[in-house]
């Protein structure tokens, strides 16, 4: 991380010392918003910061981290340096910063300078950029080389909220939104599907065939859809189904049909049969259960095909 390394060797020529350092970022503002590669060149900043021993906060944005530290908190006095970290140094929310730290040294790194001679830029004392320098060429982001721990599951979640049919016993909505605030709670990467077709809409698969390839790429799915069930077991991925439909209707009686467990009622939806399911679906019973599924299917559809020959 050579672009770190030019901001460690800056901070520690100070004649003070580097002191404690305020890392901030777009993903400080309130106003700004925060990107994977945001953090995980924070990341990248914090730990080249802890490897030289340069002790430092990190200032968040109240919406994104509620409770941490935030730039209103994060006094002007306790810090000697301020180093901004990924992203474009363009707008009020950078000149903000600029005169709110006006008396800490003030760097960046790992950004895009869009105008070398606009206030943004010009107020840093140091700007190590990552294009944009016509002094030097592009430098690799730092969210490349950034530590990260292990992957979390990915989830496809489909629900319906539909189905008009069912008239009064509907739960659809009472349930996506228990559903939609459980998983959003969960360490998961949560990929939205839906089994609905078409070909003018470039955010739907336009075949079934494209709708398999995304669900067979998951660790589990999630879902309110018969075809959300049926279709996960066919590609061999454990899915956890919830019938919207009080007192049951399609979505257990295929369950019931495919042999499956991991199914819930509308009434019997809760953060603790939720989290029983969700964690059998991702062990290796769930996985093993699934997979055999998908192979009792695929010994089906052969039959049937020799049937028709």
């Amino acid at each position: 991380m050579e672009a770190m390394d030019e901001i460690v060797r800056t901070l520690r020529t100070h004649p003070n010392g580097p002191g404690r350092v305020l890392l901030t970022g777009w993903f400080s503002f309130l106003d700004g918003e925060v990107t994977a590669g945001d953090l995980l060149a924070r990341s990248a900043a914090a730990a080249a910061l802890d490897a030289a021993g340069i002790a430092h906060h990190s200032a968040w944005s109240a919406g994104f981290a509620p409770g941490a530290l935030s730039l209103d908190a994060a006094r002007p006095a306790g810090y000697r340096h301020l180093l901004f970290v990924c992203g474009p140094l363009h707008g009020e929310q950078i000149l903000r910063l600029h005169r709110r730290y006006a008396d800490c040294v003030r760097l960046a790194v790992d950004v895009s300078v869009l105008d070398p001679h606009g206030p943004e830029a010009t107020g840093f004392h140091r700007v190590v950029a990552r294009d944009g320098d016509p002094a030097s060429p592009p430098r690799p982001d730092l969210a490349a080389l950034a530590p990260a721990g292990p992957t979390p599951p990915l989830v496809a979640v489909v629900l319906t909220g539909g189905q008009g049919e069912y008239a009064g016993r509907r739960r659809h909505e009472e349930v996506s939104d228990i559903l939609t605030a459980w998983i959003g709670a969960r360490d998961c990467a949560r990929l939205p599907v839906d089994t609905r077709l078409a070909v003018d809409d470039w955010r739907l698969c336009a075949t079934a065939e494209q709708f398999l390839s995304v669900v067979s790429r998951c660790d589990a799915v999630l879902t309110t859809r018969l075809h959300g069930l049926v279709l996960a077991l066919r590609a061999g991925v454990p899915v956890l189904a919830v019938d919207p439909v009080g007192g049951g209707a399609k979505v257990t009686a295929q369950a019931r049909a495919l042999r499956w467990p991991a199914v819930l009622g509308a009434g019997e939806v809760s953060a603790d049969a939720l989290e029983g399911w969700w964690r059998w679906c991702l062990s290796a019973a769930g996985r093993t259960a699934a997979a055999r599924r998908a192979r009792l299917m695929d010994r089906a559809r052969a039959r049937a095909a020799g049937r028709v020959r």
